[in-house]
């Protein structure tokens, strides 16, 4: 297997019986141990109204998280860009990018990252649902850092403290935005594998070089659970079954223990949601890892793999990473 920069997506998951600080507090461990395993970068993604996730304002918690680092390049998983303003999302990147220059990431997503009635909560004005509404907001953003706002209004900080922008999408839509924009081109592979293969050649086939980037350049950020035996991988798993099964059915919660989800009476059909979502993901053994990881790689070549390790406990969490790194590099 060829190697592959590795690269982590945090959720900063609320444990069931813990508050929002400790999930931080963990997820803050979690990129100071990436960091020392050489991982490239560490993004976290934005979620609302989710009590399980606690990583609802990116731009703070990276600011967090780059303080609390020195080398890894840290970023949004990303920023939802129909929930902000692009001055303010300029500024705060800008921001960070003063602070912390050439390592922060600016990931773009065009989902609510919420329920509908949340997203009419978030949105700012009514149009902010129109089709129309995130290639022109995203052009805004881009101006903001580059100083060609045509009305004249400059982000500061932000302008001239560019961060490194990223598309981010599960569809055909984001990839053909991205590649037209020349920006690089993330796809959610643990949220929508069966569109993964069709994205990723749209944008290569239609990339337009840019004055950031000369070449397509593609994140697959796949769901990644390794333990000593598959067994033990998928008892991990299964809290992350259970949360995914509870937001499909509109009842998210925080995340259950594994006991506490190998207890839980699922039904046939979450049992059939959790195998397909299972499949084209990494989890089991290393050996099993290793399989699975060479067939993603092989199926979409990317230069970059990010992995999301959603699992109740921090150490396991970590061994996890650990795990699945030599799995890639062996």
């Amino acid at each position: 297997m060829s190697a592959v920069t590795v690269s982590v997506l945090d959720l900063a998951p609320v444990q069931d019986g813990a508050d929002a600080g400790a999930a931080l507090r963990a997820t803050t461990r979690f990129a100071q141990y990436a960091e020392e395993l050489g991982v490239h970068r560490f993004w976290v993604a934005e979620h609302h109204n989710m009590p399980g996730i606690a990583s609802a304002a990116p731009a703070v918690v990276l600011a967090h998280l780059a303080a609390s680092t020195t080398r890894i390049r840290v970023g949004s998983g990303g920023v939802m860009l129909p929930n902000h303003a692009p001055l303010v999302v300029a500024e705060q990147f800008g921001t960070l990018e003063s602070l912390h220059p050439g390592r922060i990431d600016l990931g773009i997503g065009r989902a609510p990252g919420t329920d509908p009635g949340t997203a009419r909560a978030l949105r700012r004005h009514a149009d902010g649902l129109g089709a129309d509404a995130f290639p022109r907001e995203l052009g805004a953003l881009i101006g903001f850092f580059r100083g060609t706002d045509p009305d004249g209004i400059v982000a500061s900080p932000g302008r001239g403290a560019e961060p490194e922008v990223w598309l981010l999408g599960s569809s055909g839509y984001s990839a053909q935005v991205a590649a037209v924009l020349g920006l690089p081109f993330a796809f959610a592979h643990h949220i929508a594998p069966d569109n993964t293969a069709a994205a990723l050649a749209l944008y290569r086939d239609n990339f337009r070089p840019s004055p950031t980037l000369s070449e397509p350049y593609t994140i697959v950020a796949a769901s990644a659970i390794c333990a000593d035996t598959d067994a033990a991988a998928d008892r991990l798993a299964a809290p992350r079954d259970l949360a995914f099964a509870q937001l499909r059915a509109g009842r998210p919660q925080a995340l259950a223990t594994p006991e506490q989800a190998a207890a839980f009476p699922g039904s046939e059909a979450e049992r059939r949601f959790a195998a397909q979502r299972k499949a084209g993901q990494l989890q089991g053994s290393p050996a099993t890892v290793r399989a699975q990881a060479a067939e993603l790689l092989a199926a979409t070549a990317p230069d970059e793999l990010m992995l999301n390790t959603l699992v109740y406990d921090l150490e396991a969490r970590c061994r996890s990473l650990a795990l699945t790194r030599e799995a890639l590099d062996g």
